[in-house]
């Protein structure tokens, strides 16, 4: 650290550097994600990133320009995820069901989006598109009596529940929000609710 201002950009060490690049941004982003998903984005420190990932805190500037371009960089990851099982073709039982197994998966995003919204730490995000739901809806997926965006946000809430309300899951259900048999029957109810939704 001698003769390095305090702030100042430093090249990561030739230990680091012999470190395969893209692992080293695997595991920051790993990490990144459990930080963020626990402390939302301004209680996560890059120290403690960097320490999650072993890996110098540095090298988050040099991969991801800083603490923010680590976390767009997370919203990146989440729709090139999103694109390899949402496809609109599918019924929407089932593709709602593929949504809700990504959250169960991994209920980190869903944390994320909660702190998101619980601190305004969302940007300008453009409005909702609804035309996927409007479709369904003229193809009789969904009654018509029914709001295309009232029904899209109960969406939300019934794949996000398990993952934001893990203590109503054990009130209600007496068993654990991640366990095998609750998975089965929060799916298996949601698939039932889903049919019933239709014209």
């Amino acid at each position: 650290m001698h003769g390095t201002s305090r702030g100042a950009r430093r090249a990561p060490a030739p230990e680091e550097r012999k470190l395969d690049p893209a692992r080293s941004r695997r595991l920051l982003l790993e990490a990144a994600m459990d930080e963020f998903s626990e402390k939302g984005f301004a209680g996560a420190r890059v120290q403690d990133i960097a320490d999650r990932a072993g890996l110098n805190k540095q090298l988050i500037t040099y991969y991801f320009g800083g603490k923010e371009g680590l976390y767009r960089e997370l919203g990146r990851e989440w729709l090139r995820r999103e694109a390899t099982f949402n496809d609109p073709a599918l019924p929407f039982e089932e593709l709602l069901a593929r949504y809700l197994r990504a959250a169960f998966d991994d209920p980190r995003g869903i944390r994320l989006a909660i702190w998101q919204a619980l601190t305004g730490e969302v940007g300008d995000e453009p409005r909702e598109d609804l035309s996927d739901m409007r479709r369904r809806q003229a193809a009789g997926e969904l009654a018509d009596d029914l709001d295309p965006a009232a029904m899209l946000l109960m969406c939300y809430a019934v794949v996000s529940a398990p993952a934001t309300m893990p203590h109503a899951v054990r009130q209600i259900f007496g068993i654990e929000p991640d366990s095998p048999e609750f998975r089965e029957r929060w799916e298996q109810q949601l698939r039932r609710i889903v049919r019933h939704l239709a014209t």
